[in-house]
């Protein structure tokens, strides 16, 4: 397995992990009301937004050539750290 192929696969087992705890956030703000429902989906949304952000640039990722991808790796990497930063204080902030 080349670097780029060990990379790919740690990235999508990393956005799988980030989809299951915003479907956990999902959950709670169905049972939310009011004003903390309003925050929760709020939040979801912001979350998915950079979810999608991140899934692109992975999509980015798999169509690189293998000599081309590292070119990639800062976007990639900080696609990433926005959408983990943003769940963990969404985590956090609601637990």
């Amino acid at each position: 397995m080349s670097m780029k192929e060990a990379y790919e696969q740690k990235l999508q087992a990393q956005l799988d992990e980030f989809s299951a705890e915003i479907k956990k956030l999902k959950a709670q703000a169905e049972k939310a009301e009011g004003k903390t429902k309003t925050e929760y989906n709020m939040q979801i949304k912001e979350l998915n937004s950079r979810k999608k952000e991140a899934k692109e640039k992975l999509v980015e990722l798999k169509a690189a050539g293998d000599d081309a991808w590292e070119g990639l790796k800062a976007g990639i990497e900080n696609a990433w750290d926005s959408l983990s930063h943003a769940l963990s204080s969404a985590t956090a902030r609601f637990k």
